[in-house]
C-alpha cells in the first residue's frame, strides 16, 4: 500500500512540475556577427551564472535543472542574412549593422518591436609585428606593406567601413591589389595573426589585451558609424528564453561587458 502511495505521489509531482520542466528545456539558436564572438562568449557565461544564482543552483545542476541550450553560430552578417531569408532556424540575429535587420523586418521575418542597437563598433589598424600607432599610420599612408587584411565589404559591415576608410584617405585604388579579403572580420584577423597580411583593418574588440600603443584607432570621421542591431526572429516570437536573454542583453551588467571589449553602447 505504501509503495503504491509513493508511485502515485511521484506521478502526481511529475504532472505538477512537467510544464516547468518543458519550459526549462527550451533551446535558443543565436546568429552572431563574428566581430562580437569574444564578448558574446562572456555574456553567455554571465547569463548562465545569473540563472544559477537566481535559482539557488550549483554549476553542476545547470544542464540538468536549467536545460538552457544556447547554440551560437558566428559568421558574416551577410551570410546570416541570406540564410535567414532562406529559412535557417535561428531565433535571434545579432548583426554587425542595421540595414540587414531592417530588411528582415520589412520582409516579415523578424519582430519589429524587438529591434535594438546592442553595440557600436570601432575600427582599428593593427599589425602582429608590434608596429606603433605612428608606424602603422605612416605605412598605410605610404602603401609601405605587401598585404592588407580586411573583411569582404560585400558581406561584412566592418569590411565596408574599412573600404570607406581607404577611400576617404585616397588609398582605395592604389591599395586594392594588396587586399586580402576575409569572409568575415574574424578571418581577416587570422590573416594578420598568421602573417598572411602585414596589417589589417579590424574590429577593436578583437584586440582586447593588446598593448594600446600598438594599434591605430581609426578616426570616426573616416567611416560611417557601425551601429550593430539585434532582432528576435518570427520563429522565436513567443519564446520565453529569447525574451529573457534579450532582457539580459539590455542590462547594465551586459553593457559593462560589451564596453570592456571596446564597443560603445546606447
Amino acid at each position: 500500500m505504501i509503495d503504491r502511495l509513493k508511485v502515485f505521489a511521484i506521478g502526481l509531482l511529475y504532472l505538477v512540475l512537467s510544464p516547468f520542466l518543458v519550459a526549462h528545456s527550451e533551446e535558443l539558436h543565436l546568429a552572431v556577427a563574428s566581430n562580437f564572438s569574444a564578448p558574446m562568449k562572456e555574456l553567455v557565461q554571465r547569463f548562465e551564472a545569473n540563472y544559477l544564482e537566481e535559482n539557488h543552483l550549483e554549476e553542476s545542476d545547470l544542464e540538468e535543472s536549467l536545460k538552457v541550450k544556447l547554440r551560437i553560430s558566428y559568421g558574416s552578417s551577410g551570410k546570416f542574412f541570406a540564410q535567414i531569408k532562406h529559412g535557417a532556424p535561428f531565433d535571434i540575429f545579432f548583426s554587425a549593422d542595421q540595414a540587414k535587420i531592417l530588411a528582415l523586418i520589412d520582409a516579415g521575418l523578424a519582430e519589429p518591436e524587438s529591434r535594438f542597437t546592442y553595440a557600436q563598433g570601432t575600427l582599428v589598424l593593427w599589425s602582429a609585428s608590434g608596429l606603433t600607432e605612428t608606424q602603422l599610420q605612416q605605412r598605410l599612408r605610404n602603401l609601405d606593406f605587401n598585404y592588407l587584411a580586411l573583411a569582404n565589404p560585400r558581406l561584412a559591415p566592418y569590411g565596408l567601413a574599412a573600404e570607406q576608410v581607404l577611400e576617404n584617405m585616397g588609398l582605395l585604388t592604389a591599395s586594392r591589389s594588396r587586399w586580402v579579403l576575409g569572409e568575415n572580420i574574424s578571418q581577416a584577423y587570422q590573416f594578420v595573426i598568421s602573417a598572411h597580411a602585414d596589417m589589417g583593418l579590424l574590429a577593436m574588440s578583437q584586440l582586447k589585451g593588446e598593448n594600446p600603443e600598438e594599434y591605430w584607432l581609426i578616426p570616426a570621421d573616416l567611416y560611417s558609424p557601425i551601429y550593430q542591431d539585434a532582432v528576435i526572429l518570427k520563429k522565436a516570437a513567443h519564446s520565453t528564453l529569447a525574451k529573457r536573454f534579450y532582457a539580459f542583453m539590455r542590462s547594465d551588467a551586459a553593457k559593462s561587458i560589451i564596453q570592456a571589449y571596446g564597443y560603445h553602447t546606447p
